[in-house]
């Protein structure tokens, strides 16, 4: 009989104390190198096979040095997390002091910017070392609700046992990622914990409805704020001649003359006054607007030279593609389902139709409308550099593919079949 991995959620429904009673069992015989009957869940069997391979030690916690009060304050100021921090308390605080938990939110790096909720278990998260400033990445805490949804770009619950570093199993807590509404870029996770009896079945989806309800309103800032810069934008593009848009600051157009709309502008990272190269585009004038850009295209002959692309996949949670040619260069961060077809295409150089990415991505050649679909937006700032029917990178370029050191932390999130192969593990393992 197949080893089953043991339902969390029935057990501890059920019976709280005998649920952390059987994932110790599962948790000691899983770190003894013995096989676990039942067996650990597999995004918690997952996650501990790379907390052994990072060398995070089970029995002693680690804790890094917290944030200073200033570094702590630059990052709250400079999250976009701290424009949904109201949606995030109506919707996670209201019951807190009753049920006995705190809310934690961190930034994409791990970091703990903010921490609310029931004064007792606050004091017993300073004894974890679950405080402002703290570091909860995975690969330096082991895992934990912050931490591991960060790395698998999905809600996770993690019970008592389920916790890989010791004095972590007597807490359960409840983490969802939020992640930018326009690219798909993590900003942070939002968290929910207290001590192992507090565990509730719907306490994931309840913080997996928050954070959604967190990103709806960041789409609806964006929404907004594009809105004001395109009142400014109307006056000053009715006196340009030739192609020209108006983009905010971080590319996303807010209108457009002379040319088909385009959704983004791929702006170099540090944007500055004067002539620069865009993807799409080619040679630009970029002018500050209010908020934004006005950019101009020069209508030059194109700059000959050889274009090297490179696909960075070695970080554990950022990815992005770099393009460099005579003309300039520029970087892309991307989105995780951009990165899985990016990585496709790299190792595949003669390229892949739309039912093969299908099949690679989803194990299911007829889901052609998903790939077509992220192929469009991929094709919004790669332009020329992505070729199609079939996809491919431009044959005169020089990829690149960067990859972790230890093929098993290739894509942590991904479940696409061809990602898993990739990594020398059997699909579904």
């Amino acid at each position: 009989m197949a080893n089953s991995p043991i339902n969390v959620t029935h057990l501890a429904a059920v019976d709280a104390a005998r649920a952390a009673r059987v994932l110790s069992e599962v948790r000691e015989a899983a770190l003894a190198g013995q096989q676990a009957r039942p067996a650990p869940r597999p995004v918690i069997g997952q996650s501990w096979r790379r907390m052994l391979r990072s060398g995070v030690d089970p029995e002693h916690d680690f804790r890094s040095d917290l944030l200073s009060d200033e570094e702590l304050r630059r990052r709250r100021e400079a999250s976009p997390l701290r424009q949904v921090l109201p949606v995030l308390r109506e919707g996670l605080l209201s019951v807190a002091d009753v049920a006995r938990h705190i809310m934690v939110v961190a930034d994409a790096e791990g970091r703990v910017l903010w921490r609310e909720g029931c004064a007792p278990v606050l004091r017993k998260a300073d004894r974890l070392g679950f405080q402002l400033g703290a570091d909860w990445r995975e690969d330096v805490v082991g895992t934990n609700g912050v931490g591991t949804p960060a790395v698998v770009r999905r809600p996770v619950q993690v019970f008592a046992g389920e916790h890989f570093v010791r004095s972590q199993t007597s807490w359960t807590c409840t983490g969802a990622p939020i992640t930018d509404p326009r690219d798909g870029r993590l900003l942070g996770v939002v968290d929910v914990s207290g001590p192992l009896e507090t565990m509730h079945p719907a306490t994931l989806a309840w913080v997996d409805s928050v954070a959604k309800l967190a990103e709806a309103r960041l789409r609806e800032l964006h929404v907004d704020a594009l809105e004001r810069l395109r009142a400014v934008a109307a006056p000053v593009l009715a006196r340009v001649g030739g192609r020209a848009l108006v983009v905010d600051r971080d590319g996303w157009t807010a209108a457009v003359t002379g040319m088909p709309y385009t959704a983004r502008v791929a702006l170099p990272r540090a944007a500055g006054p004067g002539r620069r190269w865009l993807p799409a585009l080619g040679l630009c004038s970029l002018e500050p607007l209010a908020g934004g850009w006005l950019v101009r295209a020069v209508d030059e002959p194109p700059v000959p030279g050889a274009t090297r692309i490179v696909l960075d996949l070695a970080q554990p949670r950022r990815w992005s593609v770099t393009v460099s040619s005579a003309a300039g260069s520029w970087s892309h961060e991307l989105s995780p389902r951009h990165a899985e077809l990016l990585y496709l295409l790299a190792v595949r150089r003669s390229g892949r139709s739309a039912a093969q990415l299908a099949r690679d991505m989803f194990g299911d050649p007829a889901r052609t409308v998903t790939v077509r679909a992220e192929m469009s937006r991929v094709r919004r700032y790669l332009g020329t550099f992505l070729a199609h029917r079939p996809y491919r990178f431009c044959e005169d370029a020089e990829v690149d593919l960067l990859l972790p050191d230890d093929p098993r932390d290739l894509l942590p999130h991904s479940t696409a079949p061809a990602v898993e192969e990739g990594r020398g593990t059997p699909v579904g393992s």
